[in-house]
């Protein structure tokens, strides 16, 4: 994020050139109208982190920008993308640290993890080993600006409290809750995120049957889809973000997901009959009957195998955040699919980053 380009006076235009780009890259896949979900132009970032700069006895925090071959050091006062709770903390919050010398000795960076429910977290990283001096230093922090607070260093990671958030979002008549752990994934954008959870339960809102879902993550999506379905099989590799999907669908009360953790190409592997997974021992496969695959995979996109496995789905939900690699998937099952509802989701504002959802459904006659 260029930090001179933070201009709500520009934010219409900025956006219109990243649909027109997302646009021109589907002119040859008869891309529909895409809806079109706006941020917030001003503090919409639920989690941020800074360098902290040491210079001429004081700290700041601090970001890079680079111009041409060389990284230049930007030092920040006010980061107004982040939400307000974290906009008025940064501060109050520099200048404790300020006095404070053994929370500031050796203190790298700073990160900041905010939830639309009132929950904070800071997690401070540096550059040396964290005593018991810190230990109790940290408690006074964590007591004095309500937050919890996790120290780390090289093989150390101390808590002050607990090392989670709880968010809410309030979905459609349901109260949704997420559990969301220190240093795993989360949506940065909670307006945004909700629009996505939005959309993209309409486009399965009359799918029935079963649903397969890729890259569940801590079970963003899988939560407000799972009522769409008989039953619902997701799969995520990340042990952290298991661990916050188990907790969130015991939360939320949701009954009809199992959730294994294995990756993208062994789930597809499973699903053509290959070699048999330990951690699918309790899956009857045999027993599902899908009806619609979702994914939202990493920038690389879907590998060879899995866009495979895609051709076997009625209808394919796929929420993206790297629009070239969604083209090329796209690109690969269009003899066996058409777009038939598309979406833009306005995530980082200000970046060239757009995320982006297509419903692809199995055509009728081949291409």
């Amino acid at each position: 994020m260029a930090l001179n380009r933070i201009d709500p006076a520009q934010y219409e235009s900025q956006l219109a050139t990243k649909l027109a780009a997302f646009k021109g890259g589907f002119v040859s896949l008869a891309l529909p109208e895409p809806e079109v979900f706006r941020s917030a132009p001003l503090h919409y970032r639920m989690r941020v982190e800074f360098r902290i700069w040491h210079h001429d006895g004081r700290i700041d925090y601090a970001m890079f920008e680079r111009e041409g071959d060389e990284k230049k050091v930007v030092l920040i006062d006010d980061f107004p993308v982040a939400v307000k709770p974290i906009c008025d903390l940064m501060p109050r919050l520099r200048d404790y640290l300020q006095d404070c010398e053994p929370l500031r000795n050796k203190l790298f960076q700073i990160e900041f993890l905010a939830t639309d429910s009132g929950e904070l977290m800071l997690c401070l990283i540096y550059h040396r080993a964290l005593d018991e001096e810190w230990t109790a230093q940290a408690q006074l922090l964590a007591e004095r600006f309500g937050a919890q607070v996790i120290g780390r260093s090289r093989k150390q990671k101390i808590v002050l409290g607990r090392d989670w958030l709880l968010e809410r979002i309030e979905l459609d008549g349901r109260t949704l809750h997420y559990q969301q752990i220190e240093g795993s994934f989360t949506q940065p954008n909670f307006g945004v995120n909700r629009h996505m959870l939005g959309w993209a339960c309409r486009q399965v809102s009359d799918a029935g049957g079963d649903l397969l879902e890729l890259y569940c993550g801590n079970g963003n999506f899988t939560i407000a889809l799972a009522p769409a379905f008989d039953k619902v099989l997701a799969t995520e590799v990340s042990k952290s973000s298991v661990a916050a999907a188990r907790y969130n669908l015991d939360a939320n009360g949701v009954e009809n997901v199992t959730l294994v953790r294995m990756s993208s190409d062994e789930i597809s592997d499973a699903l053509a009959g290959g070699r048999e997974y330990l951690r699918m021992k309790e899956v009857e496969l045999a027993s599902y009957r899908f009806s619609t695959l979702f994914v939202d995979p990493p920038r690389s996109g879907l590998d060879a195998a899995t866009v495979e496995l895609a051709r076997g789905f009625e209808r394919i939900l796929y929420v993206s955040c790297n629009p070239a690699t969604l083209r090329d998937n796209v690109a690969a099952l269009h003899d066996t699919h058409e777009i038939a509802a598309a979406a833009v989701f306005d995530q980082f504002p200000y970046t060239a980053h757009l995320e982006s959802g297509l419903l692809l459904r199995r055509r009728s006659l081949p291409a």
